[in-house]
């Protein structure tokens, strides 16, 4: 809305200094200020008022030995609220909400985050064990990947003049001038990829300020990949899609960014607030929901490497388990706990450590992706 407003300002009374607005790099910087602004100014209110109404979190039972979940029993829950209104405020405040790539990674974030809302408000409010169930779940997440990648498939006009001849190709990392084409398989991918990293996300928030600072990490990455993905010059260097408008995502990204660390403020240990479902779901399809718009899905298992480990590591001690039993009559775990983070926890290593290591991890991550783009 500012986007606009400056620059009817500048156009109408021609007044100086109103140009710097219209610059995505400017607009991003000040994404990224009123997100963390928007998360000090809204978090301590959302976080009373989970108080006030009792949400909290319950202890997770397979953890009271390690001394440290028992004391995080009622610590309030639903902080995606907080996390969403510093993304989504500063987008729309900042970017060109005219533009495709904008209004569909709003719908992304806030569609996956109103999935995440009801499975919140389920369990902690209408106290159903389980929440949303896992059926319906995931029928909401394949809906908004439905939604977007029919957008994307049958009216790639409406991003830019050329998007058409990107509209199912994605990138291939480490591999110059060769691309892979989804072909008629691209709206299922998309549904696919969509549900996948929302549910990654929400796997790997089980210790304080672990998802959301690695979420930080992948999305500072991002801004730079959609900067240069919209610049003409930048993307004929790097040998990758130009996609005219794509540098809007950067405003998105940075205020992703600074909502990460706004959230964090009162995320790290001990905890002051969760995000729930509200916020991981919502978080996952932001991350997911950037690569496949900057056609950059195959980099997901490198920038996202954490989210996916965790993700593994569920898949690979399920199947285990259900292979032992079946063999031996009696399951075996190969993990001491899986997701990843939990089994590290069991082994004596303290949530912070793990976090912090975790953080380490995203930020080679986040470097290996940069240098896909000359490594080829």
């Amino acid at each position: 809305m500012l986007y606009f407003f400056t620059s009817w300002l500048r156009t109408t009374f021609n007044l100086p200094g109103f140009g710097v607005f219209q610059y995505v790099t400017f607009r991003s910087a000040a994404a990224t200020i009123t997100a963390l602004l928007i998360s000090f100014i809204v978090g301590p209110w959302i976080i009373r008022m989970l108080k006030r109404m009792q949400i909290g979190e319950q202890a997770k039972s397979e953890l009271q030995e390690t001394g440290n979940h028992s004391l995080k029993a009622g610590t309030p829950t639903m902080g995606g609220l907080i996390v969403l209104s510093a993304v989504i405020i500063p987008t729309l405040l900042w970017s060109n909400i005219q533009n495709t790539f904008v209004i569909l990674i709003v719908f992304i974030t806030l569609g996956l985050g109103a999935v995440g809302f009801l499975d919140d408000y389920l369990k902690v409010i209408k106290k159903m064990k389980k929440g949303l169930i896992g059926r319906y779940k995931i029928i909401g997440q394949l809906l908004v990947g439905l939604i977007v990648g029919s957008t994307i498939y049958f009216y790639p006009e409406w991003f830019s003049y050329n998007f058409d001849q990107y509209n199912t190709l994605t990138t291939v990392p480490f591999a110059k001038d060769i691309h892979f084409d989804f072909g008629w398989m691209y709206i299922p991918a998309i549904m696919f990829i969509l549900t996948a990293t929302s549910n990654a996300v929400n796997l790997t928030d089980g210790l304080d300020g672990l998802a959301i600072g690695t979420v930080g990490i992948a999305a500072l990455a991002l801004a730079v990949i959609s900067y240069v993905s919209g610049n003409a010059v930048f993307s004929q260097y790097l040998n990758i899609f130009h996609l005219r408008g794509a540098d809007e995502l950067t405003i998105f990204s940075a205020a992703l960014v600074g909502a990460s660390l706004g959230f964090l403020w009162f995320n790290s240990y001990p905890a002051q607030v969760f995000m729930g479902d509200t916020g991981s779901l919502a978080l996952g399809g932001a991350l997911g929901g950037l690569c496949i718009l900057l056609k950059k899905e195959f980099l997901l298992p490198i920038l996202g490497g954490i989210f996916f480990a965790e993700t593994l590591s569920v898949i690979i001690q399920v199947l285990y388990f259900k292979y032992t039993k079946k063999k031996n009559g009696e399951g075996k775990r190969l993990l001491k706990m899986s997701p990843l983070h939990h089994h590290f926890e069991k082994s004596g290593l303290h949530e912070s450590k793990i976090v912090a290591r975790f953080y380490i991890i995203g930020i080679l991550l986040a470097i290996i992706t940069m240098a896909t783009f000359k490594v080829r």
